[in-house]
């Protein structure tokens, strides 16, 4: 019998590839959920504002549920919201797109078990085959954008690239981990398989944050794009 899961969901790639994973393999995804801490109020680690996340769920046709918390009690918060998420949804556990940090693991380990469910990695491998993961996403039919990158790794130009074969060839020339496993960037999903249309999104103005730069994306007025 296919379990039902919660998929932590940034709305970037790793998500995304979860979700796919998750799908092919048979199992429900009965909701996405995402982090807003009170202190920014967009999400955590992408800084992407609500609504662009809001629409990745519509396109996909899976309700999204926001954990609402502070930095300073973040864990006590994901671990209250996943409880009653399971009940609300019958979960079975909850699934994470960490691929190799085992800090990352350990904890949604640690918050999935004190909401007594199970926890899954389905990306989950060797730092090594970063690469080889990077050109499966290329590879699967997905779009995305990049939409931050880490003032220490990456220049101002890596914001709005495709992630495609051309970004493929050249992150693998830079020396970081061409997945961002360790936040050298982030990206934002806007199509593919699994959704019902293309998410219409316009690149916008640049922020200077204090460790990043991000690049803002904003929602086209006019109807989205049917992939079908």
């Amino acid at each position: 019998m296919a379990k039902r899961w919660a998929l932590s969901w940034s709305g970037g790639k790793d998500a995304c590839m979860v979700l796919d994973q998750l799908v092919k393999q048979g199992e429900e995804v009965a909701c996405l959920m995402t982090t807003l801490p009170k202190e920014i109020g967009r999400t955590f680690g992408h800084g992407e504002r609500t609504e662009l996340i809001q629409a990745q769920a519509e396109s996909l046709g899976i309700p999204l549920e926001w954990i609402p918390c502070s930095f300073e009690s973040y864990t006590e918060n994901f671990i209250s919201e996943l409880k009653s998420f399971k009940q609300k949804y019958k979960l079975d556990g909850v699934a994470y797109g960490d691929l190799y940090l085992d800090e990352h693991r350990n904890w949604g380990e640690n918050v999935a078990d004190q909401a007594g469910l199970e926890a899954a990695y389905p990306l989950w491998m060797k730092k090594e085959e970063a690469p080889s993961a990077l050109k499966n996403f290329v590879e699967s039919g997905y779009q995305a954008k990049i939409i931050r990158v880490s003032n220490a790794h990456l220049e101002v130009k890596w914001l709005g690239r495709e992630i495609d074969a051309s970004f493929l060839k050249d992150i693998q020339e830079t020396g970081i981990c061409p997945m961002g496993e360790a936040g050298e960037y982030h990206s934002y999903v806007y199509s593919g398989p699994l959704f019902r249309y293309r998410i219409p999104v316009m690149p916008g103005e640049i922020m200077e944050l204090e460790t990043t730069k991000r690049m803002e994306l904003s929602l086209q007025k006019s109807a989205a794009v049917n992939t079908d």
